[in-house]
């Protein structure tokens, strides 16, 4: 049952990884729209918030019987999509993606200190292909992804963010995705509110225009991004946050490939090779204890 747990929590994470390395399409598509960068992710984060307010209503005593641990969790993980959501924004779609996806690093050293995991072999072999392929990605160092604007920022820090809210799904396994997810949009909601009120406060967008995205904005959030946020915080619970992390880079191959499609975003050979080790570097614990566990089986059955 474990094992079936753990794969089905690793092809979360990969779907997951997927539609987050989609989701900056409609985002910018907000943005271009004309609406100031902080109330696009107002927007972004009211549809599904008041989307979910039925299942609020239907779930209130489990939502309450979570407490204060399961509102932590959902609010630091509410920061982390909302930094992420502005890095998008405010700088190249590829540069915010790889600075998010030191992840894997902070999340298996935050899991040695917090959780007492050790760090595998396999998972410093994982971790090495896939900063290879981010550094491939920016050039093999020339442009080393260094912070240099407040987009970059963003999403370095988005990536901390994110590393201590999987610690915490990893060790409050207990904690229902579906209440998490509620929470996880009504604290990314909050808190873009409150970013809006000090930095943008004479520039809300008018209900009227606001209407007019929501023809193609409701079936993105009911397709794609409410799925994919539970995906996101149910996949972590079964699994290593640092081998959560990982699996979750799948989210540069989606955004790589895209970013050159739709933003002209550049897109050559260097970028396969830094897609095919990231690629690697996610599949490659998870593949290792399937055959391990195939291993496992055929010995038991040996005569």
């Amino acid at each position: 049952m474990a094992q079936s747990n753990e794969t089905m929590a690793s092809g979360a994470c990969l779907f997951a990884g997927a539609v987050w390395g989609l989701f900056w399409i409609p985002l910018r598509a907000i943005n271009d729209s004309g609406f100031n960068g902080f109330w696009t992710s107002v927007i972004w984060f009211a549809v599904p918030a008041i989307f979910l307010i039925p299942l609020v209503i239907i779930r209130w005593r489990s939502v309450c019987a979570g407490g204060l641990e399961l509102q932590l969790t959902a609010f630091i993980s509410g920061i982390a999509l909302l930094l992420y959501t502005l890095a998008f924004i405010y700088t190249d779609v590829v540069r915010a993606m790889l600075l998010y996806y030191l992840t894997p690093v902070w999340s298996t050293l935050l899991a040695r200190v917090i959780l007492k995991e050790i760090i595998t072999w396999q998972r410093i072999i994982a971790m090495v292909l896939a900063i290879t392929g981010m550094l491939i990605i920016f050039d093999l160092g020339v442009s080393f992804p260094v912070p240099k604007n407040i987009g970059d920022w963003l999403g370095l820090a988005s990536g901390v963010v994110w590393s201590f809210a999987a610690v915490r799904l990893r060790k409050f396994q207990s904690h229902s995705a579906v209440d998490m997810t509620i929470g996880f949009f009504f604290w990314s909601l909050v808190a873009s509110l409150f970013v809006c009120v000090i930095m943008a406060p004479e520039e809300a967008p008018l209900t009227e225009e606001i209407i007019l995205l929501l023809p193609w904005l409701i079936p993105v959030m009911i397709i794609a991004v409410i799925p994919g946020a539970f995906a996101s915080l149910w996949g972590p619970k079964w699994l290593s946050p640092g081998l959560a992390g990982l699996l979750f880079m799948t989210e540069i191959i989606f955004g790589s490939i895209s970013a050159a499609i739709f933003a002209g975003e550049p897109f050559g050979v260097r970028e396969i090779i830094g897609i095919v080790l990231i690629s690697a570097a996610s599949m490659f614990e998870m593949c290792y204890g399937i055959l391990l566990g195939l291993y496992g089986q055929a010995k038991r059955y040996e005569p």
